[in-house]
């Protein structure tokens, strides 16, 4: 199928773009990357009136570490997964995602920022920024504001970005020394998305947990965060039995649909099982 029509402007600054958004309202849609836009627009699961192109704007293609690492809303994946930083242990979450979102063809055009204003279910970088507490900076018509991740995720496909709007750049805070994080998924494929995936930052203090974040994948409407499984672990020590007593919690919050991935007993059972391979890859980083 070919999209419906469309009329479109190639913006050279934030200031163009965002004066595009502002007359055009809810009949615009930013492209960036466009791995998910252009492909619902084909099949008419997308039907924009105006395209604003963002790509030439250079301000936003910026990837910076000043404390946190803040990535702008057209730099590529494959920037991020060849950064000199990314080999860093209290990184590493960051650089497990890197390798596995979609496939190195597509890699080369996908945004992160595109990824989470898309919020895919079945997205990668998703459930990572809901893992690392992640911030977007969004623009609107009283100026930039701040977005905690989970204000911003809404619901399926649906975000905090309201009608003539855009988001800048997300900012994830720097972990420090003593904290790791580990994203495992499990695919049919590569480049497929998750049957099932887990993200999770883990700081420790001594032998025990000080602070824990776990988020899954493609088991729910949206990413989801599994509270009740970081509670169990809080305060304690990383054992077998608190990590499987922590998966089993995670697993209670899963509500997979059925679909060629796997049937629902399939889905969650492997949401449990990245949880707790994710939890031991980041304790083994966190305590290296």
């Amino acid at each position: 199928m070919i999209p419906a029509a469309f009329d479109y402007h190639r913006a050279h600054s934030v200031d163009e773009a965002f004066a595009h958004l502002t007359k055009y309202g809810s009949d615009a849609r930013v492209l960036a990357g466009g791995q998910s836009l252009i492909p619902a627009m084909r099949f008419r699961l997308a039907r924009p009136g105006v395209l604003v192109d963002i790509n030439p704007v250079a301000e936003l293609s910026h990837i910076t570490l000043d404390g946190a690492l803040t990535i702008g809303a057209t730099a590529r994946d494959a920037a991020i997964e060849r950064a000199a930083w990314i080999g860093e242990p209290r990184w590493s979450l960051i650089h497990d995602v890197s390798r596995v979102v979609a496939d190195p063809v597509v890699r080369q055009m996908a945004t992160i920022v595109g990824s989470l204003c898309h919020n895919d279910p079945a997205g990668d970088w998703t459930t990572v920024a809901l893992a690392s507490r992640a911030e977007v900076i969004v623009r609107g018509a009283k100026g930039p504001r701040t977005v905690p991740i989970d204000a911003f995720l809404v619901d399926s496909f649906a975000t905090a970005v309201g009608d003539g709007e855009m988001a800048l750049a997300v900012r994830f805070p720097a972990p420090d020394d003593r904290s790791a994080g580990s994203y495992q998924k499990v695919e049919r494929k590569v480049g497929d998305f998750a049957t099932a995936a887990a993200a999770v930052t883990l700081r420790m203090k001594g032998e025990t947990v000080s602070e824990v974040a776990i988020a899954l994948t493609n088991v729910g409407p949206t990413p989801l965060k599994a509270r009740a499984a970081e509670d169990a672990l809080r305060g304690k020590a990383l054992t077998d039995a608190s990590i499987a007593l922590s998966a089993g919690l995670a697993m209670k919050i899963c509500q997979p649909v059925a679909d060629q991935r796997g049937d629902v007993e399939y889905r969650t059972a492997m949401a449990g099982e990245m949880t707790q391979r994710a939890l031991r890859v980041a304790f083994s980083r966190a305590t290296r």
